[in-house]
């Protein structure tokens, strides 16, 4: 029995931790749309770039100034890219926004690849971070899916203040409905949107960090969680943070469950029909409350 308890909240902590990176990852996505009405394709590979550059950073200066100089950079880049590309083919409409993304996605894709090859690379979170943050009855619960537990609702608190209780949040909202108005009263409206965007890339990459040295560092990471990032939007509701920080969870704890479950579905375990899972829960969102968990408040 206790062991059978202490295997629940492994499961549900691993599921919690996972959920959680998954919010890290759709906050940047949530932001940008919210801010800036952009669907940002290639947000998962600003993930990925997080990860590449913390393992090459991180071997010449170490983990902890890698943590902070690959989102800053990943987030310079992003801003770059919106300042010189995204901002003129916005004059075309959403469509040639969402296509000069996707684009972009394969062109980091390829670069990575060119760069570092296509294997995955072995690099992990410094000592500090490693081994297990506790054992009970033999199971033991991971320093480093804590850290990123810790790192994700940091995160969390630290957006949530920023676009509710500050000035500048209250301006870069302003600025979604009312841009004519914001612009009037001086306020430059175009850096608004390179530092949004550029911001929303960044906080991808922290993700990038976290998940590339606790899992794993390969070109297909950005393919694996790219999809289930546009899910947990979609069901926490559109632009709304709250909602994608509930979704990450749900989906998180729904998967790893599945993954942890010895049960078998129409004769199929239910370990392999984890990854549908995600995309189900999306399918009955949409049919029953297309707005999402929290569409409906924009919180």
């Amino acid at each position: 029995m206790a062991t059978g308890l202490a295997l629940f909240l492994l499961t549900l902590l691993n599921g919690v931790s996972y959920g959680l990176l998954l919010f890290m990852l759709s906050a940047g996505l949530t932001v940008i749309f919210s801010l800036m009405g952009v669907l940002n394709f290639a947000h998962a590979s600003f993930y990925m770039l997080g990860a590449y550059l913390a393992y090459q950073l991180s071997a010449a200066l170490g983990f902890w100034l890698a943590l902070l100089l690959a989102p800053l950079l990943v987030g310079l880049l992003g801003a770059l890219f919106q300042r010189y590309c995204l901002r003129r083919v916005q004059r075309s409409g959403h469509v040639a926004e969402m296509l000069a993304t996707f684009g972009l996605s394969y062109l980091l894709l390829e670069l990575v690849q060119l760069l570092w090859g296509r294997a995955s690379l072995p690099w992990s979170l410094p000592p500090l971070l490693q081994g297990p943050l506790w054992t009970l009855h033999g199971v033991q619960f991971p320093r480093a899916r804590a850290f990123i537990m810790l790192v994700a609702l940091a995160m969390f608190g630290l957006l949530w203040l920023l676009l509710v209780r500050t000035r500048a949040g209250l301006l870069l909202r302003a600025a979604l409905t009312q841009p004519s108005m914001v612009q009037a009263l001086g306020h430059d409206l175009p850096l608004l949107h390179t530092l949004v965007f550029g911001g929303g890339c960044a906080l991808a990459a922290l993700a990038g960090v976290l998940g590339g040295g606790s899992y794993v560092t390969e070109p297909a990471m950005a393919a694996a969680l790219g999809p289930i990032v546009f899910v947990v939007v979609v069901v926490g509701g559109i632009g709304s943070l709250g909602g994608a920080f509930w979704a990450a969870l749900l989906i998180g704890c729904l998967q790893t469950f599945a993954v942890a479950a010895e049960g078998r579905l129409w004769n199929v375990p239910l370990a392999q029909l984890a990854p549908l899972l995600p995309y189900l829960l999306l399918v009955l969102m949409l049919l029953w409350r297309p707005q999402g968990l929290r569409g409906a408040e924009g919180g």
